[in-house]
């Protein structure tokens, strides 16, 4: 080591281990097995109960302060326009014209009138029938908002509305509360996972026990954290898709973390440890892994809170403390789990001795090694390819028009385009405190506009309101530029006339500007936590372009996951509903995804810094982290590639959207960044890969993933 320069470890050799701060831990759970088990069952069951009396408070906050939408709706509720509940619209289609079914509708308007929720029936009329009387819709004010109103109560809306369908009456029904209940009752993805999960389980360890072990440990720890979730909900704003989230991102993730200390321990124990000190070994070293990358993942999640936007600042608060609660359970709960099944496991351990797998993995680390160059760009090319769709990636949310073509949702969607315009189901609301008459004049002057609606005034009259509807669909590029021509010229020169402020708002407007604020704020987001994540592993490894590679490669998987779910998703391949990337699924994303690589990253880079401290020869060290670590790795990504695949079934689309990326971004990285790329940049570094600046060496803390000597 020089003055200027340090290379971390290189052949150090130390004293006998000694037990550090999770071995303690283990060991206390060990001892005090049976009240480690007592205490997490009665924990979660405290909570779980707690949690049901107390019941939810989810709702959904798309607020976004300095915003022209916001702008509009603060200005509508300070002076009483905004309309009290949600609605639905019924509508109606009779090709010979729906005055021959007047009798029909209304009896049913009638029906619809008496349910539950329901606060008000607007029948059809002049304005909601088309000229040629073919078609038209009733509007049904429910008596709170969408996600006030149980499921149950719209279920039964549409199923009396539809009931009066018959020949050449066609009923339809569309509006927020009705796609809502139609994305309920898709929980079997969870329990889809959960069986995948086991059976890959079982198929590694050769032993139900053994793979149930890391299974009951993810468990617990999901059950503990979605009921602390559901009473934090009383007291910031956690949104109501938060629980299938956590639920996505507790079961990978607790399986993964279980996983990682289990196999430690059972090396240890195939090595001829006894189960109590194999127990220690694994906390010490894989359990101080597991506690770094949860950390990385729980710095990830807080970068969102730099973006500031409502209801993700409660999901990333939500899915951080199911990140929290898991590493508690993985170094807690996990060692007295393995206390009382230790002897069981050791037995089934020693009778399969020497299927460890890890000579494939060391023969494909030294076939990289041979030509890491070739290695290096192929796998690069590949990864850029699979990114290359998200460069065109359109941000927004799904509306009726991305729903199935055979739901009830989509067909109202497609009804009232056709009898009304495509703009119809996104209109443009315009807010002032000016004239209206001049407002409305403009609009309907105004190039995109279809129709305009009379002014409508508030309460107090202070405030004029018009509903303009564009002649695109709300999804259209075209709306988009109808939206950014009236904020930018159309509205400011009307201002020049009148004095007055005109704001454009209304939900096509407000996902625009969602969209916008993500975008401008993603870079920001980007750099904090690439930023805090690179100066942990600088820490940890006390290396610096050890943390460079991992920022870099991240990056990478998580461009290719975008990438393929642009491709599914908004290009429509593979029989997906064309549309927009929900607007937050890429800083979600982002930061789950980078916080998991993470995971991997330590992992395999542990080990091989493990084998760099004891021999010093960087080619070695790469081929035996690998051997050491690729079955595992990949055991682990197969897990959290199941459940997260498992929720493309789900009947969300931002559900499903987020399932793709999560495992097309795990994939991606165990296989072609794990096995390939990993081992070609340390290849081509070789000990400089353990290099660090002397004054920043003497600056930093010293702490080690191995096991303290």
């Amino acid at each position: 080591m020089s003055a200027k320069t340090e290379f971390s470890g290189g052949g150090a050799t130390g004293a006998q281990a000694r037990t550090g701060v999770f071995g303690r831990v283990a060991a206390w759970s060990q001892r005090h097995r049976w009240a480690a088990l007592l205490l997490w069952a009665v924990t979660v069951v405290a909570i779980t109960a707690g949690s049901q009396a107390a019941g939810s408070a989810y709702h959904n906050d798309f607020s976004l302060p300095g915003t022209d939408s916001q702008a509009a709706a603060d200005l509508m509720e300070e002076h009483g326009s905004l309309q009290a509940g949600a609605t639905v619209q019924i509508v109606l289609k009779d090709r010979q014209g729906l005055g021959g079914d007047r009798a029909a509708i209304d009896g049913m308007l009638a029906k619809v009138r008496a349910l539950p929720s329901v606060a008000d029936v607007q029948p059809p009329g002049p304005g909601s029938i088309t000229e040629d009387g073919t078609i038209g819709y009733a509007t049904v004010t429910l008596d709170g908002s969408a996600e006030d109103v149980p499921s149950e109560h719209v279920t039964k809306i549409i199923e009396t509305a539809q009931g009066a369908s018959q020949d050449g009456l066609q009923i339809e029904l569309g509006g927020d509360p009705v796609r809502g209940a139609q994305e309920e009752g898709g929980g079997g993805a969870e329990g889809a996972g959960m069986l995948a999960a086991l059976v890959i389980l079982v198929l590694l360890f050769g032993s139900l026990i053994a793979a149930a072990v890391p299974l009951v440990t993810a468990v617990f720890a999901v059950g503990a954290a979605v009921g602390l979730i559901g009473l934090a909900s009383h007291v910031f704003t956690v949104a109501d898709f938060t629980p299938p989230i956590m639920m996505l991102i507790g079961l990978g993730v607790g399986v993964d973390y279980a996983l990682l200390i289990f196999y430690r321990y059972r090396q240890e124990l195939r090595d001829g440890a006894e189960p109590a000190a194999a127990t220690q070994v694994a906390l010490d070293v894989a359990g101080r892994t597991v506690f770094f990358a949860g950390c990385t993942v729980i710095i990830a999640l807080m970068g969102l809170v730099v973006l500031g936007l409502g209801s993700l600042q409660g999901v990333a608060l939500a899915v951080a403390l199911m990140v929290l609660v898991t590493m508690a359970a993985s170094l807690t709960l996990l060692p007295a789990l393995l206390a009382v099944f230790g002897k069981r496991i050791q037995r089934n351990v020693l009778k399969r001795p020497g299927r460890t797998g890890d000579d494939g993995w060391r023969r494909l680390a030294s076939a990289v090694q041979r030509r890491p160059v070739p290695a290096l760009l192929v796998a690069t090319a590949a990864l850029l390819a699979l990114a290359a769709p998200a460069l065109d990636m359109r941000l927004g949310f799904a509306d009726a028009g991305n729903d199935a073509p055979s739901s009830t949702s989509r067909q109202a969607y497609d009804l009232l385009a056709e009898g009304f315009g495509p703009g119809f189901s996104g209109p443009l609301v315009v807010v002032t405190e000016g004239s209206a008459a001049q407002l409305q004049a403009t609009l309907e002057q105004t190039e995109g506009i279809a129709a305009t609606t009379p002014a409508l005034p508030s309460k107090d009259g202070a405030v004029h309101t018009v509903i303009a509807f564009p002649e695109s669909a709300p999804q259209d590029a075209a709306t988009a530029d109808l939206v950014h021509s009236l904020r930018d010229d159309v509205l400011p020169a009307l201002s020049q006339q009148t004095g007055a402020e005109y704001l454009v708002g209304g939900p096509t407007a407000g996902t625009l500007d969602f969209a916008d604020s993500v975008s401008e704020r993603m870079p920001l987001f980007v750099a904090v936590v690439v930023g805090l994540s690179a100066i942990l592993l600088m820490v940890v490894f006390r290396s610096v372009l050890i943390p460079i590679k991992a920022a870099v490669l991240n990056l990478l998987s998580i461009a290719a996951a975008l990438g393929a779910i642009t491709l599914v998703f908004q290009d429509g391949r593979f029989g997906a509903q064309p549309g927009p990337i929900e607007a937050f699924i890429p800083v979600m994303i982002f930061a789950i995804v980078f916080g998991l690589s993470m995971d991997y990253e330590v992992f395999l880079v542990s080990r091989i810094h493990e084998e760099w401290e004891r021999t010093g020869e960087p080619a070695h060290a790469v081929r035996e982290g690998l051997a050491a670590t690729g079955r595992v790795i990949t055991a682990a990504a197969a897990i959290m590639i199941v459940v997260f695949a498992a929720f493309i079934l789900s009947p969300g689309r931002m559900l499903q959207q987020f399932g793709l990326g999560l495992a097309v971004a795990v994939l991606l990285d165990a296989v072609v960044i794990r096995c390939l790329i990993v081992p070609a940049v340390m290849q081509l570094l070789g000990k400089w890969a353990w290099w660090l600046p002397g004054p920043v060496a003497r600056r930093l803390p010293r702490v080690a993933l191995e096991r303290p000597s």
